[in-house]
């Protein structure tokens, strides 16, 4: 079997605070010349990022690519809307999904694939505030729990 070779730009660690991930889609990018060159020095940024579904065609917005800083005159714009590549079914059963109520899309990480830039996209649900505070007693249990065998007292 052919294991491949990961190297991930960027990661949202905020979206797993604050929504509930439904599941999760690998997706390659539309990009640049410059957009690639920039993102092979880890310059990107997922924050704030989500995507949409316009005319059956998804896009990404608000995420951020650094101008590549080798570049004279055909640099990018870094927050430029950025085509996502998926199969048509996946894309209507998202649409069918986001358009319900509290649903949304959202990056969660920006990585390279065989030389090949992919995403992840999730479907998301967003969480209240109450879940959020239960998700940091679960996690602050779970490191008690861990820091207690490690020490011995289980």
């Amino acid at each position: 079997m052919e294991r491949a070779f990961e190297k991930v730009v960027a990661v949202n660690r905020k979206a797993k605070h604050d929504y509930f991930i439904e599941a999760e889609y690998e997706v390659g990018l539309v990009l640049k010349g410059t957009e690639v060159k920039s993102l092979r020095q880890g310059r990107a940024n997922l924050k704030d990022s989500y995507a949409k579904i316009n005319n059956g065609e998804v896009f990404v917005h608000q995420m951020h690519i650094s101008p590549y800083p080798f570049a004279y005159y055909a640099n990018h714009d870094p927050l430029r809307p950025r085509k996502l590549l998926m199969h048509r079914h996946e894309i209507k059963r998202l649409y069918g999904k986001v358009n319900e109520k509290g649903y949304a899309l959202v990056p969660l990480k920006l990585y390279f694939k065989n030389g090949k830039v992919k995403m992840v996209l999730a479907l998301v649900k967003g969480k209240r505030k109450y879940d959020k505070r239960e998700t940091i007693r679960r996690r602050d249990e779970q490191r008690d729990l861990e820091r207690a065998k490690k020490e011995g007292e289980y």
